[in-house]
């Protein structure tokens, strides 16, 4: 299922004939080690939920409404609704699908936007993750030897902290990416330029840090930097009036049709337009650096390739950031579904170093390449292929607006 607009939802449906994936043996490992859904594997995806404290009873009720809906979806097998056993808001769905196909199809449909309407109201925020199967053990396989049971193992607890959590550095940071129509990309820029600022104040313990705004083709990407409760942050920016007249400017230019008046339909955008945030790091001395360079790229990922792409890149800029006096000063890698974007500030231009700046590892063949959906005639550690990458990731900057100066 998936309750993410725009994003995957997953929920528990017992079938009492499960769909069979496709007949022939089981695909193993392509040449490059990835098991791939497309080739005949089953998919497992993993939802994860945060919903509104005192929610509980009408998410499980929306949950019952739509869960023989999404059971007849073609391809779907089966799913299972896990609640945490530490954190009554946090939750988990699980679902098995035919194949990748078959499950992307209903995710970016629209038939999929109106079924898991009634979770919108119930849900704080999602991340969904996608596996395909690449082995299965039953209970006939490995039953336990004759006169022992087999023990289950406890699961360990782990203190993991409900909801967004702040940096080392005190700030929450958050992203959203929206796609408008084609041809009005110079029109929004300029709505998303020109207003005036909001006040950064928003009560005793939250303030606007930071917000910048990026173009890349038709894809909008904002990066929201707060310090104190994003909630409360995000309330305060869509009461001021200047903002607002921004937002019912840019109306018109929007692929999906919004109503920020209407609570649900707002909520229901804001879900459908929420990265999340897969990676964030700080070199040591980034507070010391100074004057820096934010820049962002979107990443030309294959269909279901973001989240490990992102991961390769994460571990790219953990080493990059723990370099002294290195280029990198911080990273924040964002994910929804096969949209990866990456924004970077960097102690010097792109230009200082665009390998470092896109994420890219010079020492060999990248292993970003083979999750790319993008032609490396030169491998993307080569100079031409760092030029091409560079041409066909970098996002347009229209705005850095800060706190401090207010632009």
């Amino acid at each position: 299922m998936d309750t993410t607009v725009r994003s995957q939802t997953d929920r528990p449906v017992d079938r009492s004939a499960p769909r069979s994936p496709a007949a022939g043996p089981k695909p193993g490992p392509a040449a490059d080690g990835l098991v791939r859904g497309d080739d005949g594997a089953k998919l497992r995806v993993l939802l994860m939920l945060e919903i509104h404290e005192g929610s509980q009873e009408r998410f499980l009720d929306a949950y019952e409404s739509i869960r023989a809906q999404v059971a007849a979806v073609p391809g779907h097998l089966r799913d299972q609704l896990c609640q945490s056993i530490e954190d009554p808001t946090q939750w988990l769905i699980t679902s098995e699908w035919a194949g990748s196909d078959e499950y992307l199809e209903w995710v970016d449909s629209a038939e999929h936007q109106e079924m898991v309407k009634p979770l919108h109201g119930c849900v704080r925020g999602t991340r969904s993750l996608r596996f395909a199967v690449a082995r299965e053990t039953s209970h006939s396989e490995h039953e336990a030897p004759a006169g022992r049971t087999q023990q289950k193992q406890k699961p360990q607890k782990q203190n993991r902290p409900a909801g967004p959590q702040k940096s080392a550095d005190g700030i929450t940071r958050a992203a959203l990416s929206f796609p408008v129509k084609p041809g009005s990309e110079s029109k929004v820029a300029e709505i998303l330029a020109a207003y005036d600022p909001p006040d950064p104040h928003v009560d005793a313990s939250t303030t606007l840090h930071r917000t910048s705004v990026f173009l890349h083709g038709t894809q909008v990407v904002r990066a929201i930097e707060i310090q104190g409760d994003m909630r409360a942050a995000l309330a305060h920016v869509a009461r001021q009036p200047q903002v607002r007249a921004a937002e019912e400017a840019l109306n018109p230019f929007l692929v999906e049709a919004r109503d920020l008046d209407d609570p649900e339909a707002a909520r229901q955008f804001f879900m459908s337009a929420a990265l999340a945030e897969a990676f964030r790091g700080a070199s040591p001395d980034a507070a010391k650096a100074g004057t820096t360079h934010r820049a962002a790229f979107r990443y030309p990922v294959r269909r279901g390739a973001a989240e490990e792409a992102a991961k390769l890149l994460a571990e790219h800029d953990k080493a990059a950031l723990a370099e002294p006096n290195g280029l990198l000063l911080a990273s924040s890698i964002y994910v929804r579904q096969d949209i990866l974007v990456r924004v970077v500030d960097l102690r010097e231009p792109v230009d200082a170093d665009p390998a470092i700046a896109l994420g890219v590892d010079r020492s060999g063949p990248a292993p970003l390449a083979r999750l790319l959906d993008f032609d490396f005639d030169a491998g993307p550690a080569g100079d031409a292929g760092l030029a091409r990458l560079r041409a066909a990731c970098t996002m347009t900057p229209v705005t850095d607006r800060r706190a401090a100066d207010a632009r």
